[in-house]
């Protein structure tokens, strides 16, 4: 008989940035900033990431789009992947993610994609600790999930190779 599992997390729900921690809003409030500096002509879709490091470094990235849709990069991945290049052997604690259009009013939450989860996810396994993650809209609640492991259920990592 096959055997049955059944994979749960919770996440914390705020209602907007007043209810955060004051270092967790200061680190949001540097993920809205990243996220003025996108660059999202063909999406209008802008996303910031502020990633917190161990070594009380902040590290942003926004979207950068191009023409050749494959050849952009979203906010998570630019900010992630800059923190490891300018500080390889440092832990990350928490990456906040904001999402904005030009075109309406982002309201909820924007999960990360499932590439950005990935990327996110071998951090996570390299540092053996968990990546917290803080996402918000342009305005409205915020979920805070307690590991990137979380979101990405069965993640694929080096143990397989």
């Amino acid at each position: 008989m096959p055997l049955k599992k059944e994979l749960r997390f919770q996440i914390t729900v705020y209602e907007d940035l007043n209810e955060l921690a004051p270092k967790d809003q200061a680190l949001m409030l540097q993920a809205v900033s990243a996220r003025k500096n996108a660059y999202a002509p063909y999406s209008n879709f802008r996303v910031g990431a502020a990633v917190s490091l161990a070594n009380a470094e902040i590290v942003i990235g926004s979207n950068q789009e191009n023409a050749s849709y494959p050849s952009g990069l979203c906010a998570e991945r630019v900010a992630i992947f800059h923190a490891g290049a300018k500080f390889p052997n440092v832990s990350v604690n928490t990456v906040a993610i904001t999402a904005a259009s030009d075109n309406y009013e982002v309201t909820s939450p924007a999960a990360p994609c499932g590439n950005c989860r990935q990327a996110m996810y071998e951090y996570e396994f390299k540092q053996k600790q968990p990546i917290r993650l803080l996402l918000m809209g342009e305005t409205g609640s915020i979920i805070e999930c307690s590991s990137v492991d979380d979101i990405l259920p069965l993640g694929f990592n080096s143990s397989f190779l």
